[in-house]
């Protein structure tokens, strides 16, 4: 065993938690927290313990697989698979322009760098659409924060004097620095309070001091009355208004008239306790909130993120601190390009690039909605995709609808999936090129969302690559020459340049003056350029040399503050990087950012004149109701027991919970006549899956759940595939999504339930 501690970081969620770990030969044997980290601090939840669940998967490749006519997959050496991968792709480019590919993933919840390298594979192809997880969950959010605030946002809940949660469960899901400290200090806290807008006790709930156990689907409606009482009763907070917003007057008209009382009845909320919960809110001197999947897969998820905000902006809970602030983002996560979500596609035959070719949805964060991949695909419509890219992700099992996902890939012209695993999507693709895992690269995240200290870390590699793997620069730059866009005679010049950095930025900037087009390919040209410069093992990292020229030329000050500043400063953060193995602070601003705000005078926009006409048009019977399927299932829950799908060996799972339970309240359970541990089939309109019913008392009458992160297809030891668990897609349609930008609903999926003999 390595007695050494070497830095790296948790892939589970979106918080990356620095943690060490010592090693034994390629395997993972221990795991605690990373004090030197400078966002986490020696925090970490007990899911960190087993990466080595992922780094040893049974279903890892280590050759690339091309699909042969019957369905079987072959092994192939790279320079086939990267010839004929490029000539198929090119195929379609020349056929029916680079449009017609639709470019899906860039990474997952650790390793974000596949989506830099993949922008000079896409440019090479005209690649125009994308996707990913983000558009599963997040584009309401962001479409509603551009209108609003012009700018990303994030929330101080370890300074807040009071926590405001909607749909979403810390305790479980993290989404802020050290979760589970923070919530256990604010409860013991007399002085402050904790707010949770969500059906089920879960483990925040049962520690919440207003636990507001909403009727499932009835986010809207329950921040709708929140902020009404707000005006209605006087308590907004006015001054700080008259100061930070503007267009306040028709919104505060609007929420005049809401009924709070019939709204209260529709989420079925106490109306005493709703109003409770917005007087302490509006006494609270700082206010930190924050929405997740409880409510962004639900029903009229845009409208809550709108709803959400106005309660912001109301309350005066931004810009200071324990409030909400502005972020600076090491690199963005969006592709840019968005559309007003209320406004009408162009006339046929004349192309809005704002609007998805086939269905019309708005392109946010420069991302199509997920839920209209499919229909982007199974038509005869002549700007239909007819080629997918495929990386880090797994749209079969992770988007709505998988019969549907499996019928769209197959009627592709081309698919190619790039991933470290045999996923169910690389199981449908015609070529599979194998990555290195994220312990076998130099790997990193862009999910930087610190509010006065944002800091980076550059994970290095643990183990040398599997055999037959390759890391995602690789790829893409051999893609990229194979298409003919990237040459010697290109990267010659730089390569000589850069056994000094300072040096090889001045050869650049000459270079880039000269032959503006190296820009479409530059960090493939840096992954060539820089390999041999770079330390061992970390040629992975060569396109964050561009990211660090691009952030300090657009963030300077921020910079600067952070001690990267003058005319190399983007060099010195690029070495800063590369010699901070636990992280390293990027930026410096102070407590809340208003200089960040994007909208006129830095005000906060509050009308959205489409999104006060969805609020007052709500059905006064609430959301839609299935009289065959009473039941409303959420479609992934995180538990204890469940990680993301990229940890495929079920040896992460704890002794029983190999098969996912459905969550069900006791009086549900007597009514249906099920015990503990009956099998059941959850059964909707698209198709069933077995699970061991779970009595839980945190469960909300008419309200079931089933685990995330479970039903997936893994290859055992002898060969053959097991399924672990209920995979939840198989029960969700693509036609249940929000209106405006086209998320899901699967936290609300109408079902019954079957007893198993």
């Amino acid at each position: 065993m390595t007695e050494t501690w070497q830095p790296t970081a948790c892939m589970i969620c979106s918080m990356n938690c620095g943690i060490e770990v010592q090693t034994e030969g390629e395997r993972i044997v221990r795991v605690r927290p990373d004090k030197a980290h400078p966002v986490t601090k020696g925090y970490v939840c007990e899911k960190a313990q087993r990466m080595e669940a992922y780094q040893q998967g049974r279903d890892r490749l280590s050759s690339p697989m091309r699909r042969r006519a019957d369905g079987t997959y072959e092994a192939v050496d790279w320079d086939t698979a990267i010839s004929e991968v490029a000539v198929r792709l090119a195929a379609v480019r020349d056929a029916h322009g680079g449009e017609s590919i639709l470019y899906y993933g860039g990474g997952g919840q650790g390793n974000h760098l596949p989506g830099v390298y993949a922008q000079a594979t896409l440019a090479a192809l005209g690649v125009r659409y994308r996707s990913n997880a983000l558009a599963q969950e997040k584009t309401g959010e962001a479409w509603v924060q551009a209108r609003m605030f012009g700018c990303g946002m994030h929330h101080d809940f370890e300074h807040a004097e009071v926590a405001l949660l909607i749909g979403k469960n810390p305790w479980q899901s993290n989404g802020f620095p050290r979760a589970r400290v923070v919530l256990r200090e604010i409860a013991a806290d007399p002085a402050r309070s904790m707010i949770v807008i969500d059906p089920r006790r879960s483990e925040t709930a049962a520690m919440a001091d207003y636990h507001l156990a909403i009727r499932p689907g009835t986010d809207a409606w329950c921040l709708g009355a929140l902020a009404a009482v707000l005006v209605q009763e006087g308590i907004a907070n006015t001054a700080w208004m008259d100061a930070h917003v503007s267009n306040a007057e028709p919104v505060l008209e609007v929420l005049k008239r809401v009924p709070v009382s019939q709204f209260a009845q529709v989420c079925q909320v106490d109306e005493d306790l709703l109003r409770a919960a917005a007087r302490r809110m509006a006494a609270a001197s700082s206010m930190a909130s924050m929405e997740d999947l409880g409510m962004q897969m639900g029903v009229h998820s845009t409208l809550g993120s709108y709803l959400h905000r106005l309660i912001i902006g109301l309350t005066g809970s931004f810009g200071r601190k324990g409030t909400s602030y502005a972020f600076v983002p090491f690199r963005p996560l969006g592709g840019g390009g968005s559309a007003s979500a209320g406004s009408a596609a162009r006339p046929s035959g004349e192309r809005n690039w704002k609007r998805s070719p086939v269905t019309g949805f708005p392109v946010i964060m420069g991302l199509i909605p997920c839920n209209a991949i499919s229909e982007e695909i199974l038509t005869d419509h002549p700007h239909r995709f007819r080629a997918m890219f495929i990386e880090s992700a797994n749209p079969v099992h992770s988007l709505a609808d998988t019969a549907r996902m499996r019928e769209a890939l197959r009627a592709l012209e081309f698919s190619v999936v790039i991933d470290v695993a045999m996923t169910e999507t690389a199981s449908e693709a015609d070529y599979v090129l194998p990555a290195c895992s994220q312990f076998e690269k130099a790997e990193a995240s862009f999910f930087n969302f610190e509010p006065a200290e944002n800091a980076f870390q550059l994970r290095h590699p643990l183990f040398a690559p599997r055999e037959g793997t390759l890391e995602e620069g690789a790829i893409h730059t051999r893609l990229c020459e194979a298409l003919g866009v990237l040459s010697a005679e290109m990267v010659e010049p730089l390569k000589a340049a850069a056994g000094n950095l300072d040096g090889f930025a001045m050869a650049f900037a000459q270079m880039a003056a000269a032959q503006p087009a190296i820009m479409a390919v530059a960090p493939v040209l840096l992954y060539r350029a820089l390999a041999d410069a770079l330390p061992e093992g970390m040629t992975n990292a060569a396109a964050l040399w561009g990211v660090a020229q691009i952030f300090v030329r657009n963030f300077p000050e921020q910079a600067a503050a952070a001690g990267f500043a003058g005319p190399l400063a983007g060099n010195r953060l690029f070495e800063a990087i590369l010699n901070s193995p636990s992280g390293t602070v990027f930026s410096r601003i102070e407590h809340g950012g208003w200089d960040l705000v994007r909208q006129p005078g830095q005000r906060i926009n509050l009308h959205i004149p489409e999104m006060l006409e969805l609020l007052m048009a709500l059905d006064p019977a609430g959301p839609p109701v299935d009289p065959d399927y009473p039941l409303i299932l959420s479609a992934g829950e995180r538990r204890t027991e469940t990680s993301n799908t990229s940890i495929r060996d079920a040896t992460w799972l704890r002794k029983g919970t190999l098969n996912s339970t459905l969550r069900i309240h006791p009086g549900d359970a007597a009514q249906f006549g099920l015990g503990e541990g009956d099998a059941v089939d959850v059964v909707t309109r698209r198709g069933r899956a077995r699970a061991a019913v779970e009595i839980h008392e945190g469960c909300r009458p008419g309200h079931v759940s089933l685990p995330n992160g479970l039903g997936l297809d893994v290859r055992q030891a002898d060969g053959s595939v097991r399924r672990q668990g209920a995979a939840l897609n198989e029960l969700t349609d693509y036609r249940w999504r929000d209106p405006v930008v086209g998320t899901p609903w699967h936290k609300y999926v109408p079902a019954r339930l079957e007893k198993v003999a």
